[in-house]
Protein backbone atom coordinates (compact mmCIF):
# COMPACT_ATOMS: atom_id res chain seq x y z
CA UNK A 1 0.00 0.00 0.00
CA UNK A 2 1.14 3.49 -1.21
CA UNK A 3 1.67 5.68 2.00
CA UNK A 4 0.93 9.32 1.07
CA UNK A 5 2.93 12.10 2.01
CA UNK A 6 0.40 13.61 5.37
CA UNK A 7 1.29 10.11 7.08
CA UNK A 8 5.08 10.50 5.97
CA UNK A 9 4.97 14.19 7.13
CA UNK A 10 3.22 12.59 10.65
CA UNK A 11 5.94 9.91 11.02
CA UNK A 12 9.21 12.25 10.29
CA UNK A 13 7.47 14.74 13.06
CA UNK A 14 7.87 12.07 15.63
CA UNK A 15 11.46 11.45 14.75
CA UNK A 16 14.30 12.98 16.74
CA UNK A 17 15.99 16.78 15.45
CA UNK A 18 18.97 15.08 14.39
CA UNK A 19 17.13 12.61 11.96
CA UNK A 20 15.04 15.14 11.34
CA UNK A 21 17.62 17.40 9.76
CA UNK A 22 19.51 14.63 8.25
CA UNK A 23 16.16 13.63 6.38
CA UNK A 24 15.82 17.33 5.66
CA UNK A 25 18.96 17.49 3.81
CA UNK A 26 18.13 14.49 2.17
CA UNK A 27 14.82 15.30 0.79
CA UNK A 28 16.68 18.73 -0.50
CA UNK A 29 19.25 17.17 -2.38
CA UNK A 30 17.19 14.52 -3.73
CA UNK A 31 14.48 17.43 -4.62
CA UNK A 32 16.02 19.19 -7.50
CA UNK A 33 19.33 17.17 -7.78
CA UNK A 34 21.16 19.90 -6.48
CA UNK A 35 24.59 18.34 -4.27
CA UNK A 36 26.11 19.79 -1.55
CA UNK A 37 28.97 21.58 -3.53
CA UNK A 38 26.02 22.94 -5.89
CA UNK A 39 24.08 24.43 -2.94
CA UNK A 40 27.35 25.83 -1.92
CA UNK A 41 28.39 27.23 -4.97
CA UNK A 42 24.84 28.76 -5.21
CA UNK A 43 25.00 30.56 -1.80
CA UNK A 44 28.82 31.79 -2.69
CA UNK A 45 27.30 33.59 -5.41
CA UNK A 46 24.25 35.20 -3.66
CA UNK A 47 26.14 36.29 -0.76
CA UNK A 48 29.03 38.01 -3.73
CA UNK A 49 26.16 39.58 -5.13
CA UNK A 50 24.23 40.95 -2.26
CA UNK A 51 28.14 42.09 -0.79
CA UNK A 52 28.23 44.12 -4.21
CA UNK A 53 25.07 45.68 -3.61
CA UNK A 54 26.06 46.82 -0.58
CA UNK A 55 29.50 48.17 -1.52
CA UNK A 56 27.40 49.69 -4.42
CA UNK A 57 25.27 51.49 -2.32
CA UNK A 58 22.32 49.96 -4.29
CA UNK A 59 21.10 48.55 -0.96
CA UNK A 60 21.15 50.31 2.15
CA UNK A 61 21.77 48.50 5.45
CA UNK A 62 19.68 49.07 8.04
CA UNK A 63 20.61 48.97 11.93
CA UNK A 64 19.52 45.91 13.87
CA UNK A 65 18.34 48.33 16.77
CA UNK A 66 15.53 49.53 13.87
CA UNK A 67 15.12 46.36 12.31
CA UNK A 68 13.70 44.48 15.96
CA UNK A 69 11.80 48.09 17.26
CA UNK A 70 9.90 46.70 13.75
CA UNK A 71 9.09 43.42 14.40
CA UNK A 72 8.08 44.40 17.92
CA UNK A 73 5.67 47.10 16.69
CA UNK A 74 4.32 44.60 14.31
CA UNK A 75 3.99 42.25 16.94
CA UNK A 76 2.24 44.08 18.98
CA UNK A 77 -0.26 45.53 16.34
CA UNK A 78 -0.75 41.72 15.90
CA UNK A 79 -1.92 41.13 19.41
CA UNK A 80 -3.76 43.56 19.60
CA UNK A 81 -5.72 43.60 16.44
Amino acid sequence: MKRSAAEVLEDARRLPANEVDWLIGELLQTGDGSSNADIDAAWESEVERRVAEIDSGATALIPLEDVLARMDARIQARQRG
